[in-house]
């Protein structure tokens, strides 16, 4: 009988500021940025990765915090989802804790980290349809201290790519200052992989509703039209209160934008059918929770 263990890695790098992790990734194409590992090692253990090197990146302070940026949260890559969970946290991003906490068991939450979960970009990603609903952005860092931004939804979407030794350094954050709900539906009891998720973010100050369904897709869907049309009917000067009716028609709404209809006279599978259900469902509640 023989076993066949992955291949271990040839170097394990541990920087301790941003620019030294680029420029061992610089100097090391072929190696692999590690956080928490939580999905990569996953993979080498199966057999799927096989890394040249590792670029350990839990030594490095500044993006395990974060900072008060012109009415932004600047969120570093690092915080794990345990931290984010916490209550201090969940006062200033709401929506965000709550997807953190539930983002699976003890381990996964005291390892993973926010900056892993975008990079790995798992469709069952809790902190994704959160991110894309609040219209967060990516402080990325590259070769030779540069920094640019980029929206999260436009890495999410492929639209824009890591260049080669880019990371992800921070996540920009409006702070809105009003209710946001996350929720999401799994396939067995307690923490686990969503089989669907809404967040739903309320935007006073541009008479707004923001929303976005995770785990569906191969990233998050915004259903803009809904959101336009939920918001017209919300008296932002008032209680801001909704008929069960409208809640409903709104969970109806999401629902059929992120799944519609077959072409024809096919019929919906009885699986997808009760997915386009889980989502109305969601996306109701949601808003309800929101407005409340």
């Amino acid at each position: 009988m023989t076993t066949h263990a992955p291949q271990a890695a040839q170097s394990v790098t541990l920087p301790v500021s941003l620019d030294e992790a680029v420029a061992a990734l610089t100097a090391m194409p072929a190696a692999v940025p590690v956080a928490g590992g939580t999905d990569l090692m996953a993979a080498v253990n199966k057999g799927r990765l096989r890394p040249a090197g590792l670029v350990g990146l839990g030594r490095i302070n500044e993006i395990r915090g974060w900072q008060y940026q012109d009415g932004h949260a600047l969120l570093g890559a690092g915080l794990t989802h345990a931290r984010m969970g916490r209550p201090d946290f969940a006062a200033l991003i709401p929506a965000l804790a709550a997807s953190a906490r539930a983002a699976g068991p003890p381990q996964i939450r005291n390892a993973g980290t926010l900056g892993g979960n975008i990079a790995t970009a798992a469709p069952t990603g809790d902190a994704l349809p959160v991110l894309a609903a609040l219209e967060a952005d990516l402080v990325i860092a590259g070769p030779g201290g540069a920094r640019r931004e980029i929206p999260v939804s436009h890495l999410l979407a492929g639209r824009e790519m890591l260049g080669p030794a880019e990371l992800i350094g921070f996540v920009r954050v409006p702070l809105l200052h009003a209710p946001q709900v996350f929720l999401k539906a799994t396939g067995r009891t307690g923490p686990g992989r969503a089989t669907a998720s809404v967040a739903v973010v309320l935007d006073p100050a541009r008479r707004g509703v923001r929303c976005a369904v995770g785990a569906i897709a191969p990233m998050p869907l915004r259903p803009l039209e809904a959101e336009r049309w939920i918001a017209s009917l919300i008296d932002w000067d008032g209680e801001r209160g909704l008929a069960p009716e409208a809640l409903a028609a709104f969970g109806e709404y999401v629902a059929a934008a992120c799944i519609p209809d077959p072409q024809g006279d096919e019929q919906m599978p009885p699986a997808i059918l009760h997915l386009r259900r889980t989502v109305a469902a969601l996306a109701r509640r949601a808003l309800g929770r929101a407005l409340s």
